[in-house]
């Protein structure tokens, strides 16, 4: 479907990549992976014929349709959310004016064969349009916009409402409900909570068309892709497999490399050796000349950089008493949004916890209000023995000093500690050599992050709070963060998107919803697994307040306690099953009306009287459209809401089934 042949690109003498070749078939779900700089967007530029390689070609099979999202992509327009997504189809936008048009045409033709020649045009257009899906791309499109996170009540807002993340979230919608032959991704996970990851991990999935995607985010990838294209120092690695089976295959291949380097390295000194010991014997001259040339001849093996784990020895924070954090009846509001109302919890020495939750449910405001940077309306925040903070956010990176280098900025928070421990933080972080007399005014946002990390380690408090550390982090800088912060040896309570650093930091998930907050024990696999099931969810509901510690009640108890669950089960179900039955009910009956009128109008179009009065032609015509839309709406709605009560059915007997058990 796409071919990238010999492509090569240079920037001011640096080149990205040369010589690059690759296919991309229907089915293919690939990741282009590399640090920061490497050349990643502009690949994918080239590929969307935005920029011109140095030499090579793209090429790709007549009419394949390429969607492009783009870092950071703020659409514009006064447009409502739902019209913006659901009219972006240039086809099915066209095919709308077209009929438009042939019907302005009907309104006023009186001649009976350019009438009869205008209703044939009408109907091929119809037909297209339905086959385009024009008469439920609203539909469509509020599925697509209903797992990306929006709520039904923001379809009638105006983009110019919408902020930030959500506008990226707003492209991204478009782009899917678009259905390119090929998709682009340059970070689509950036602005995605947990939860709208794991849906839009399962819609790539199903896509019908190629994926490429680049992507900071190691268990995104490893759920998605089977192919990974990696842009490395030596040039551009293809592989077969997900992201994990290409790391064990680099270390593989360096591990590899190395071996023959060091081989290579002891052949190198047994023939300097001797050619330095018979030199200046002439009987060994023609020797030493053949060793020489040989010598010259030998291509070098090159070993190319791997990023290590981190070892350095962070300096222990002081020990603090056992309860290092407590929230009592804490209220929170902005304006009339009420977040919290009667907020309780508790932080342990050796906590290290992970807040999740969808955007906007409160993460952040929980955190800015354990770290004492935001006020409240009623509550206390109680400090324990010896607790010492420190809370990392973005405005945290912006408080560095530019004019400072990177060894200078570490001095000014520890100037004490000898050059030597600072320049070994410095090279933890990956900057080693001159590259800690780098101004900070220099540095990209993923160096300024670690600089920002590397500052708050070299003399660490023992509570440490920290708001989405990855933004602007290449997997080779998450995998250094993930080593610093199961390095360090505090109280750790964390927000970030990215999954693989809470499933190996995280021993405690704290879950914030409607204005709860539920603690899940435990690492982020169980918190899925328990958050999942009702009677596990309802057994973690049982906590000592703020602790998290499970309580093993009596069994008289325990079937007291299963009762209420059935009891709130079966409320639960008859609550959601429903509206959705009403609403099928109502759908059923409206169908068969708009059918049985839709019938009448067949038959009106069958006697040629009916086309006499070319108004009434007209007006029948509209209403018929306007029908067939509407039974083509409810449909889908029907399927939509059919499938969603035998969920609802199939969720309760389970769940009923398991609290017998």
């Amino acid at each position: 479907m796409l071919n990238v042949t010999g492509i090569s690109k240079s920037y001011n003498d640096h080149e990205l990549f040369s010589g690059v070749s690759f296919t991309v078939g229907m089915s293919d779900r690939i990741a282009v992976i590399g640090r920061n700089g490497t050349g990643k967007t502009t690949l994918f530029e080239i590929i969307t014929g935005n920029i011109i390689p140095d030499s090579g070609s793209v090429s790709m099979r007549r009419d394949t349709a390429i969607g492009y999202l783009r870092q950071d992509v703020q659409p514009s327009s006064e447009r409502s959310l739902l019209e913006y997504v659901s009219g972006s189809s240039d086809v099915v936008r066209d095919l709308a004016h077209k009929i438009g048009l042939v019907q302005e045409d009907l309104a006023e033709e009186r001649d009976e064969e350019t009438v009869n020649g205008l209703l044939r045009k009408l109907g091929e257009l119809q037909s297209l349009y339905e086959a385009k899906g024009g008469y439920s791309s609203e539909h469509e499109a509020k599925i697509v916009l209903s797992g990306l996170g929006f709520a039904w009540s923001d379809f009638g807002h105006p983009l110019s409402e919408f902020s930030g993340g959500w506008r990226t979230r707003i492209e991204l919608a478009r782009l899917l409900f678009l259905n390119p032959d090929i998709l682009l991704l340059d970070e689509p996970t950036n602005y995605l909570d947990l939860e709208t990851q794991r849906w839009f991990e399962t819609y790539l999935k199903r896509y019908h068309g190629a994926v490429l995607i680049t992507s900071h985010d190691r268990a995104f990838l490893n759920n998605v892709v089977s192919k990974v294209i990696a842009i490395e120092d030596e040039g551009v690695i293809f592989h077969h497999g997900d992201y994990d089976s290409y790391v064990r295959a680099r270390e593989k291949d360096i591990e590899t490399r190395q071996a023959a380097a060091r081989r290579q390295e002891l052949e190198i000194r047994r023939q300097m050796r001797f050619i330095e010991r018979f030199r200046a014997k002439n009987t060994k001259a023609s020797q030493v000349q053949s060793r020489v040339k040989q010598l010259g001849k030998i291509e070098r093996i090159t070993v190319p950089r791997a990023t290590k784990k981190i070892h350095f020895n962070f300096r222990e924070p002081p020990r603090s008493g056992r309860v290092v954090i407590e929230l009592k009846h804490v209220a929170k509001s902005y304006g009339q949004h009420v977040v919290y109302q009667d907020l309780n919890l508790v932080l342990e020495r050796g906590d290290r916890v992970a807040i999740v939750g969808i955007n906007g449910a409160g993460k952040t405001t929980l955190l800015r209000m354990l770290a004492g940077v935001l006020p409240f309306e009623r509550g206390q925040r109680v400090l324990g023995h010896n607790v010492t903070t420190a809370y990392f956010a973005q405005y945290y990176i912006e408080s560095l000093n530019p004019y400072n280098s990177i060894i200078e900025e570490l001095r000014s928070v520890a100037p004490d500690e000898p050059e030597q421990r600072l320049r070994g933080l410095a090279g933890a972080f990956l900057f080693s050599g001159d590259d800690v007399m780098k101004r900070i005014s220099v540095l990209s946002g993923g160096e300024k992050t670690r600089v920002a990390i590397a500052r708050m380690l070299v003399r660490p408090a023992n509570l440490l709070l920290v708001d989405e550390p990855t933004n602007h982090l290449d997997i080779a800088s998450r995998e250094i963060l993930t080593d610093a912060l199961d390095a360090y040896k505090g109280t750790l309570c964390f927000i970030t998107h990215d999954r693989t650093l809470i499933r190996e930091i995280a021993n405690k998930i704290i879950q914030v919803r409607d204005g709860q907050v539920t603690v899940f024990p435990g690492r982020y696999d169980d918190y899925l697994w328990q958050s999942r099931s009702p009677d596990g969810q309802a057994e973690m509901m049982e906590t000592q307040p703020g602790i998290g510690q499970l309580r093993q009640p009596p069994t008289a108890v325990r079937k007291r306690r299963r009762k209420a669950l059935e009891g709130r089960l079966r409320n639960e179900y008859y609550r959601a099953i429903s509206p959705v039955r009403e609403r099928i009910t109502e759908i059923e009956q409206e169908v068969a009306a708009s059918r049985k009128r839709i019938e009448e109008i067949e038959a009106m179009m069958a006697d040629p009287a009916h086309y006499k009065d070319s108004r009434n032609v007209v007006a029948v015509n509209r209403e018929y459209m306007t029908l067939r839309e509407k039974v083509a709406r409810l449909t889908t709605e029907w399927e939509g809401l059919t499938g969603e009560a035998e969920r609802i059915d199939l969720e309760y007997r389970r769940t009923r089934e398991e609290l017998a058990g």
